[in-house]
């Protein structure tokens, strides 16, 4: 016996105190109603109607049976309805994996325009610096600076960032000139140390369309690029710094870009997300706003002639 059925059925009787009307509200006879009914009774142990030739009418048995399930049946129906109705409307939770500056610096503005259109969608941020996997760690959508992400996924190149070498103009001030790669040595270095892998990053560089890297002497090392930007402000020394958290102070001219000519853009943000036909409207709505505000985005990233106008 389908026991959510029969329940269901019951419930509809005893709200209508009739078979027939039921039986063809549900498309079927008086007959499998009743027999739903005996059933029920059997499966409970109770009498649940006394029956007559022109009504039914609930046994005290019945009544209080009615009493407590028809809250649960209701309640149940609600989030049967719920759950159905979500994927098309735009309200639920989207879950964020990010790194942190990438969270702070471009998510938050995103998210807070997003939510001025669709009020009903909430956001949980999980900040890390590794690559997340969709599916185990229960993520929507990613975002991640570096490489493109090669898992299974479908992934988008929003903009490029770049790898800036700058100072501050008081520290450029009392210290010697930088005019080629191999002038660093001769300077105070920021670096920053990978929290995933515990290695000290080296230094990327452009150099004839190549990608080359250097592993000159830091003298102050950090594990979030933000304090990294933090320590370069306060004149520790020259950093090398990502666009995303470089350019704003690049830009107030805080910060001056050195050795113009070998920055490296290999790097890119990226979103990636899993293909499912299935996707809640709340997701696929937000991931067509990402983009959209994003793709080619100068506000976390500078032109050539921007860096060469500004530089020493």
């Amino acid at each position: 016996m389908n026991e959510l059925k029969a329940i269901s059925v019951f419930i509809r009787v005893a709200e209508t105190g009739s078979f027939n009307g039921v039986a063809i509200a549900e498309g079927t006879t008086p007959q499998s109603v009743s027999k739903t009914i005996r059933q029920l009774e059997r499966h409970l142990g109770i009498q649940l109607f006394h029956r007559t030739t022109r009504r039914n009418v609930l046994t005290s048995d019945g009544q209080r049976f009615l009493t407590t399930v028809k809250p649960v049946r209701d309640s149940l129906q609600q989030i049967i309805d719920s759950t159905r109705k979500a994927p098309n409307d735009e309200v639920g939770l989207i879950r964020i994996s990010a790194a942190r500056a990438v969270a702070r610096k471009v998510l938050i503005p995103v998210i807070k325009e997003f939510k001025a259109i669709y009020p009903g969608v909430n956001f949980e941020l999980i900040l890390e610096e590794r690559f997340s996997d969709l599916a185990e760690d229960r993520i929507d959508v990613g975002f991640r600076a570096g490489g493109q992400p090669d898992a299974q996924v479908i992934t988008r190149r929003l903009f490029p960032i770049q790898d800036i070498p700058c100072a501050t103009t008081e520290y450029l001030r009392v210290h010697a000139p930088v005019r080629e790669i191999d002038d660093l040595g001769r300077h105070a270095l920021v670096g920053y140390r990978n929290p995933t892998t515990g290695r000290v990053l080296p230094w990327e560089f452009s150099i004839h369309s190549q990608t080359e890297y250097r592993h000159p002497e830091i003298t102050f090392c950090t594990n979030d690029t933000e304090t990294e930007t933090e320590a370069v402000l306060a004149g520790l020394g020259i950093g090398l710094l990502d666009s995303i958290n470089a350019a704003p102070h690049l830009r107030s001219g805080l910060l001056i870009p050195l050795l113009t000519s070998y920055i490296s853009a290999r790097r890119g943000l990226y979103i990636y997300y899993e293909q499912n036909r299935n996707m809640t409207r709340r997701l696929r709505l937000f991931i067509d706003f990402a983009i959209e505000k994003l793709h080619n985005n100068t506000r976390y990233f500078m032109s050539p002639d921007e860096l060469n106008a500004i530089s020493i």
